[in-house]
């Protein structure tokens, strides 16, 4: 599972509906979720319409010493197939990095390009230190291949899965 491709071919074997991307292997190759496009503002509701409501916010205080971690996609990237390692919106040459505020970054004493350990409750990664436009206090990763922090929970009202909100530590004392 080291590479896209194979990654994409694991994914067609265990997720329904996902078979057509173990053939997208090149860039440009594309494929679709059968029932994901919709061609017109109908909804799955008795007048068709979209409902909102407001929400409670959650609570995000943490323990001193976490992060908000969440998992995104880079600009070369469409879903979870990837075209390019880098990524020119965040400025990043590589996919395996955690993304930081300078201020967090200095505050840990590291520096861009370090290794360091994402923890979560769900799993580690290595990651290398990018600094990016973000604000203190939250990380961010690339996924597929930081999926192994992400807990396997989703948001009760909501059904999100736990990907854009998962408390982390970095560990900057990885050898």
């Amino acid at each position: 599972m080291r590479s896209h491709r194979h990654l994409r071919e694991g994914i067609a074997r265990v997720v329904p509906g996902y078979a057509a991307i173990s053939g997208v292997n090149k860039p440009g190759g594309e494929f679709q979720i059968d029932g994901r496009t919709f061609h017109a503002p109908q909804f799955g509701t008795p007048d068709g319409k979209a409902h909102f409501h407001a929400v409670q916010m959650p609570d995000t205080h943490r323990d001193p010493g976490t992060f908000q971690l969440m998992t995104l996609r880079s600009e070369g990237q469409f879903n979870t197939v990837v075209y390019e390692e880098e990524d020119p919106y965040r400025g990043t040459q590589r996919r395996d990095v955690v993304m930081m505020s300078a201020a967090d970054v200095h505050r840990l004493g590291v520096r861009e390009g370090d290794a360091v350990r994402i923890i979560t409750e769900a799993g580690k990664m290595n990651a290398v230190v990018a600094i990016v436009d973000i604000r203190p206090g939250n990380l961010a990763t690339y996924y597929p291949e930081a999926n192994v922090l992400v807990p396997r929970r989703v948001d009760p009202a909501s059904g999100t899965p736990a990907f854009k909100s998962v408390v982390a530590r970095v560990d900057v004392h990885v050898t």
